[in-house]
């Protein structure tokens, strides 16, 4: 099987295909685009920009990818947008590409799931296994690591971190940094509690697990910050074996905009 194109698709000189690719009626591909094997694009579908689009995407009608951010500083730099493998964007994604103010990529991981009118802004890095439901929007500089589910309608603001496998409950505002398989919601944003489900789904012992709580339940009834917590080694020392409670601790040093507060 070759590459189909609609006839009615405007495809421009440059652009480049792997093998089987689909491009149905009415979509628009840029001359510095880049489409893996196996991706169809549905109908109405618009890709421009230094673009690279993995194998194995289903992209779906009137969607918008590599299109200019909407950055008042952007000058129509070549900057790239990156997306991996076997993804599925449903109808109205839009994902923009980067500005000059970071690396210059808007990256997009592999099997992840965007519903309809999900947006991706401007030097995003939006990690693998990603589910982000209906509407979902992330600004600009916004990092979100593997395994993270986001309800519908959740808005994150820029340069905010979403650590992996945590769930974010729908209509959320996401103003502070989300540390590793915290479950979330509210507006603006409050940390819950710990995403056991998810932690199992991925493989961590039951023991690993209770640990992990009770790290978050220390953490949470203390008076000290975050911060000021994981600095004080008598509250470590018990857990320096168990690799998600370090992976927390270094997410919160590392946090510039600090930690979502707990829910009261």
């Amino acid at each position: 099987m070759s590459v189909q194109i609609h006839p009615t698709a405007i495809v421009e000189e440059g652009a480049k295909f792997g093998e089987n690719v689909v491009v149905g009626p009415y979509c628009m591909i840029g001359a510095n685009v880049s489409i893996g094997s196996n991706t169809v694009l549905k109908s109405h579908v618009v890709v421009e920009g230094h673009t690279t689009i993995g194998e194995g995407n289903e992209i779906h009608q009137f969607s918008s990818i590599g299109v200019p951010p909407q950055d008042k500083s952007y000058k129509g730099e070549p900057t790239q947008t990156i997306i991996g493998n076997n993804n599925l964007f449903r109808e109205g994604v839009t994902i923009h590409r980067a500005t000059t103010k970071q690396d210059l990529k808007t990256i997009v991981g592999d099997n992840g799931y965007y519903m309809a009118n999900v947006h991706i802004a401007h030097d995003c890095k939006i990690g693998s296994n990603i589910t982000l439901a209906n509407a979902t929007m992330c600004a600009g500089h916004v990092i979100i690591d593997d395994f993270v589910q986001m309800g519908g309608a959740c808005g994150v603001t820029p340069f905010c971190h979403v650590g992996e496998g945590s769930f974010i409950g729908a209509a959320s505002a996401i103003d502070k940094d989300v540390p590793q398989y915290s479950t979330a919601f509210g507006n603006r944003i409050k940390l819950k509690g710990v995403n056991i489900i998810g932690m199992r789904r991925r493989g961590h012992s039951k023991d690993k697990i209770s640990e992990y709580v009770d790290f978050f339940r220390m953490m949470e009834s203390s008076a000290l910050s975050p911060k000021a917590f994981v600095d004080h080694p008598e509250f470590m020392d018990e857990y320096k074996s168990n690799e998600v409670v370090q992976q927390v601790v270094a997410f919160i040093k590392k946090s510039e905009i600090g930690l979502a507060p707990f829910m009261s």
